[in-house]
């Protein structure tokens, strides 16, 4: 990404920052609006749990454009209200909702003077994550209550899961697809860790559409979760994201561990299927970063019956 300090209509980009721990980066930018009112803050470009991995500048400019109007602060209250549907229907969730509220004020707060009281902080605010909110962070801003650089939480008012229309799971929901799944590893073909792991739709985002994302996907049923998804690391969720995006960009599908093999189809996307919506997942198949466990057992019998 090459995007310096520049100005875009009433949009001002400030430069990127980057929090290499949970693997996000920001744009840091100022909105300016017609009454004269601003916002100020950090744009994430790569955040997993919202489905955003943008590195190309023009997709960034493009995207940061979609965000402003949601970030106007005449929509703040009103926001606000929007959100109450949500932690209604979480009569357990008052801790974590204690945190949400001090981060309505969208201001930077503190972690040790800014929130509730809690002896784990950072794991509220990861709760809240995984609801769906975007929260940009500052691991080293100074706080001058403190008197010394701490780490930092701002809200960004963007609607839950994204305004990418990617499913996102509740804290409950991931645990309950890592247990259906084994705790298991499709890259490393083990079982591992749970922390270590994420639930990845096998159907990549890219590729989805209005009509493909579900309302909710807390009831699924076991085959379902077998079905759409399979566990990945970190490491490994961004490097399907990028093989995705670059399948999607020239119709030539990748593989993994340099094999080019496919249990079905071959390299180049079969134009038989649509390149977006629920009917493209068809030209997926076959892929190793689909299914890779299906992919490695094909690729196991085909050896061995050759």
């Amino acid at each position: 990404m090459t995007i310096k300090k520049r100005k875009i209509d009433e949009i001002q980009l400030i430069g990127k920052e980057v929090h290499s721990k949970a693997s996000e980066e920001y744009i840091d930018v100022i909105f300016k609006y017609k009454d004269g009112k601003k916002w100020e803050g950090l744009i994430p470009i790569v955040y997993r749990r919202t489905g955003l991995d943008f590195s190309d500048d023009d997709e960034i400019i493009d995207y940061i454009k979609s965000v402003y109007p949601f970030c106007d602060p005449n929509l703040k209250e009103s926001w606000i209200q929007e959100q109450a549907v949500f932690w209604n229907s979480k009569p357990n969730a008052n801790v974590t909702y204690s945190f949400f509220e001090k981060l309505t004020s969208f201001e930077w707060c503190c972690i040790s003077c800014g929130l509730p009281e809690n002896s784990n902080p950072a794991r509220r605010i990861q709760d809240i994550k995984e609801f769906g909110y975007t929260i940009a962070t500052k691991t080293n801003k100074y706080c001058p209550k403190c008197k010394e650089k701490k780490t930092h939480y701002r809200l960004v008012p963007l609607k839950r899961g994204g305004i990418t229309g990617y499913e996102t799971w509740s804290p409950k929901l991931k645990k309950r697809i890592i247990k259906v799944l084994g705790s298991y590893d499709c890259y490393e073909a083990k079982k591992v860790a749970d922390h270590k792991l994420i639930p990845d739709h096998k159907f990549s985002e890219i590729r989805w559409d209005e009509n493909t994302k579900r309302e909710s996907i807390e009831n699924l049923s076991d085959s379902e979760i077998k079905r759409d998804f399979q566990l990945l690391d970190n490491q490994r969720n961004q490097q399907k994201r990028e093989v995705c995006r670059g399948c999607f960009q020239s119709n030539k599908r990748g593989y993994p561990f340099g094999i080019s093999y496919f249990y079905q189809g071959n390299e180049t996307w079969d134009e038989k299927f649509p390149t977006t919506g629920k009917e493209a997942e068809e030209g997926c198949k076959g892929c190793g970063w689909y299914d890779l466990e299906l992919w490695r057992t094909s690729l196991i019998k085909t050896i061995r019956d050759s």
